[in-house]
């Protein structure tokens, strides 16, 4: 079994940024991916980018050029960089590492832009 914890989530002003961190229990290279997820109130849960174990990333259409993903393998950690946040980006956000073998999920973290 694996954990992904998540932090770095809050209330934030429209424009204002946010860095969003996942801690793994496990090496995070040993997955084809790692990614963050966000459902929005009433929405679906949606893609927002991952990052493969080669290090190619993929984002969203909706949060390119404001968000990033990155990590930092010796310390098993994927972030989340959000920058220029609207309030259409409220949700909580999940990460994820994904294997063909394996699909483990963080508890979640809250994301709140607003005025």
């Amino acid at each position: 079994q694996v954990q992904l914890v998540e932090s770095g989530g809050g209330l934030v002003q429209p424009g204002g940024s946010l860095r969003l961190s996942c801690a793994a229990s496990r090496n995070i290279f040993s997955f084809t991916r790692m990614g963050w997820y966000r459902r929005a109130p009433g929405k679906e849960r949606e893609l927002v980018a991952f990052i493969t174990s080669g290090g190619v990333t993929t984002h969203a259409d909706s949060v390119k050029g404001r968000f990033t993903i990155s990590r930092d393998i010796a310390k098993n950690t994927v972030f989340l960089q959000m920058n220029s946040l609207k309030p259409e980006d409220t949700a909580v956000y999940f990460c994820n590492a994904f294997s063909l073998a394996s699909d483990y999920w963080g508890q979640g973290t809250q994301v709140t832009v607003s005025s």
